[in-house]
């Protein structure tokens, strides 16, 4: 076999090791029901903070810990535990979108997304919309 064979067919290999290893690494965005029907499956989950059940944050307890409840879009409600700190801001974020998998009736969410309302942007009132002259 000629040397040029060679390096294509590593090439090759080394292209499909890669394109498996993405595959096999992606997560899709569900609802809390299909995580619940899959508990071993990665899921982007995305929704609501519920402000009336409030969040558990005690950072001189367990600064990796954050739980709060989460709706989803079809409104669902499910008790998600963060394996980080609390974000900054976290009450004010309009959306959230967790990634992680359930463990029973539990999301447990290695990370964490937040859609904060913008600073830009009044929806109320659209003469006090700000605007760039670029």
């Amino acid at each position: 076999m000629k040397k040029i064979h060679i390096i294509i067919l590593v090439v090759i290999a080394i292209s499909i090791a890669a394109i498996m290893g993405t595959v096999a690494d992606s997560s899709t965005y569900a609802s809390f029901r299909v995580a619940l029907d899959n508990p071993g499956s990665e899921y982007h989950v995305v929704g609501k903070y519920v402000k009336d059940k409030g969040i558990e944050y005690n950072p001189a307890v367990n600064a990796n810990k954050c739980v709060f409840y989460l709706k989803d879009n079809e409104n669902k409600e499910l008790k998600v535990i963060y394996k980080g700190p609390k974000p900054q801001d976290f009450e004010m974020s309009e959306q959230i979108v967790v990634t992680g998998k359930t463990e029973g009736n539990i999301f447990v969410a290695d990370k964490i997304l937040m859609k904060c309302p913008s600073k830009y942007n009044n929806t109320d009132d659209p003469s006090k919309t700000t605007t760039s002259n670029i």
